[in-house]
């Protein structure tokens, strides 16, 4: 008998996972996803990129707007198995002790570390050298669960939120695919995640985005990585809000020498490609950002036009 399915996910990151699912002829019989939601200026009403894949091979789906509530429509369709990838929303314990196999998790993360809604910026934001996929037994504490089965990849400075979360996208549909046969056969291997190894990743907040000049240079060239291509970075110069959405650590040996005197968020030097900033230890060069009016664009195309900054003055 084929098992019953029940998939769960939003994010593009989801998607991937659905689809080798449906492509591996697995009996996916609902989907669960979040509502639409209104997308750009216009604010048009948007389905998530796992509902429109849902619909393209006629499987039902379920948006309820609070799962902890509405989710007798989750049981009803009898699943002897749940998967879940980055849906958004906290399972309820009736949800995960339905169906006869459990319910297992795609994260994003190598638990124990960066449980939590955005474990691929904090990763990015915190420094880390590695990062991973994990599959896992769903408990009642968020991320808490069994491992089952992880994959892990280097995390380079060449890699922004954008170019990692799409590598671990295919990592965590490949590796599911490669467990999923032993999950079903209940022959798979479960570890318990160790206490004392846990780390949090908090969704992002609006604080999050607003770069703190009195941090490290690298602090800085951590953050922007982390927060493209969405939401982006920014900070203010008189009065106006600027994005910074690329750049790197400016290494000069005599950089403090000559400016740590300066306050932080000082335009130190406006280069032909970059705008160098104080910060706590040194400089962080400003390589790509958006102003007012405009739209993302290198700083060597920006310079080439009017410049509304001014060697000594200051982001706040």
């Amino acid at each position: 008998m084929d098992t019953r399915i029940v998939f769960m996910g939003t994010a593009s990151f989801s998607k991937e996972v659905l689809e080798m699912l449906l492509a591996e002829n697995y009996q996916v019989v609902g989907v669960v996803t979040q509502p639409d939601r209104p997308v750009g200026r216009k604010r048009i009403l948007t389905p998530s990129d796992v509902k429109k894949v849902a619909l393209e091979h006629n499987i039902p789906v379920l948006q309820p707007e609070r799962i902890k509530k509405d989710y007798q429509g989750v049981i009803d369709l009898k699943p002897d198995l749940i998967i879940t990838a980055a849906y958004g929303q906290i399972v309820p314990n009736a949800v995960l002790d339905a169906p006869a196999l459990g319910c297992i998790n795609v994260h994003a993360s190598l638990l124990p570390a960066h449980r939590g809604g955005a474990p691929v910026q904090r990763a990015i934001m915190e420094g880390d050298h590695k990062t991973g996929v994990t599959i896992m037994y769903m408990a009642e504490k968020m991320d808490a669960g069994d491992i089952i089965s992880q994959a892990a990849t280097r995390i380079t400075e060449e890699d922004t939120l954008g170019s990692l979360y799409e590598r671990l996208s295919h990592m965590g549909a490949q590796l599911l695919k490669e467990t999923l046969p032993s999950i079903i056969a209940q022959t798979n291997s479960r570890l318990p995640q160790n206490p004392d190894l846990v780390t949090f990743s908090p969704i992002i907040k609006r604080d999050d985005e607003k770069i703190d000049w009195n941090r490290n240079a690298e602090d800085v060239f951590n953050k922007v990585r982390a927060l493209d291509p969405a939401p982006g970075c920014y900070t203010s110069y008189e009065g106006h809000r600027i994005k910074i959405w690329a750049g790197h650590v400016h290494h000069c040996e005599n950089a403090m020498k000559h400016h740590g005197d300066q306050d932080n968020g000082t335009i130190v030097r406006i280069f032909k490609d970059a705008i160098g900033v104080k910060c706590n230890d040194g400089i962080y060069k400003i390589t790509e950002l958006q102003v007012p009016g405009k739209k993302r664009m290198k700083v060597q195309d920006y310079l080439n036009g009017k410049c509304m900054f001014e060697e000594g003055k200051k982001f706040e």
